[in-house]
């Protein structure tokens, strides 16, 4: 029996798009592809992908269309003159969650289905059995259900709701988190970077540091979800303020500007003094919220 695997159709050949070819090529998907400049798409069409002429075209060539453009602008732009009846439209184009659920409802207004998607990877990890690369997904649970398989190929798979904002709203929230990361990280190796530590050396200390740390992400979710911040407490908010001028005195000391932690030493400071120094730091998320 021939095994023939659903087609679909790509829009966008960036870098990410051009890596999603390939592996939806791999796997014996048929592929059509449109991309603003063609001549991207010459060494998929030597794959085996088939190059649509326009945006419009390469909507009507399939079902499951998936696109992954610059911005939703670019995806407005790119659909405009394509008819969507009948279509499930997948973005993985990067958004807010405002910005999905707007474009939802006017991929809903002209007859399709529509998912949003947010990429949990860089290009070189698409298609690696492996990776760790996935891709969060929100929208109509029917739609997500019907292409599963086929969104998989590439990456992993999460399925965050029908609410069509979710994908992205988990996505920016993750890299959130991590550009908080990188800020310490940044801030530690600016400390000891003019003296006699090698970097290197320095590193799996830092690295080791930051994993025994991530325990924390656990207990503060623990602690939201109960409405209570004075579970499990092991260094209470008054300890770890106290530490404070110590951390920004080392970094004057050092000749390192403190500006990428005081943001949030700050909100400790203000979370203490409104009383709540038995608490753990997960206070400071609701100082956050306007």
């Amino acid at each position: 029996m021939t095994d023939i695997r659903p087609s679909l159709t790509l829009l966008g050949l960036g870098a990410m798009g051009t890596a999603l070819a390939r592996a939806w090529l791999a796997a014996g998907h048929p592929l059509t592809v449109w991309n603003r400049t063609p001549a991207r798409a010459e060494p998929l069409a030597a794959a085996g992908a088939v190059v649509a002429p326009s945006a419009a075209a390469a909507v009507a060539a399939n079902r499951l269309v998936v696109v992954c453009l610059l911005d939703d602008a670019s995806v407005g732009a790119a659909l405009s003159g394509a008819d969507l009846a009948g279509r499930d439209v997948v973005n993985l184009t990067t958004s807010t969650p405002a910005q999905a659920r707007a474009r939802a409802a006017w991929a809903a207004e002209r007859g399709a289905r529509f998912l949003d998607g947010g990429i949990m990877a860089v290009p070189p990890m698409i298609g690696v059995p492996g990776s760790g690369a996935y891709v969060f997904y929100s929208g109509p649970e029917d739609a997500f259900a019907a292409h599963r398989d086929v969104l998989a190929v590439p990456a992993g798979t999460t399925y965050v709701g029908d609410d069509p904002g979710f994908a992205a709203l988990h996505d920016v929230a993750l890299l959130s988190g991590m550009y908080g990361m990188f800020a310490g990280v940044a801030h530690a190796f600016a400390l000891i970077r003019r003296e006699k530590i090698a970097a290197r050396s320095f590193a799996p200390l830092l690295s080791g540091w930051l994993t025994a740390m991530t325990a924390s992400v656990t207990k503060a979710a623990e602690q939201l979800d109960v409405g209570d911040y004075t579970l499990d407490v092991v260094s209470n908010l008054a300890m770890q303020t106290a530490g404070v001028p110590t951390l920004l005195s080392t970094a004057e000391e050092q000749g390192v500007s403190p500006e990428l932690i005081t943001p949030y030493l700050k909100l400790m400071e203000r979370r203490l003094a409104d009383g709540h120094g038995d608490e753990d730091t997960t206070g400071v998320i609701d100082l956050l919220l306007r």
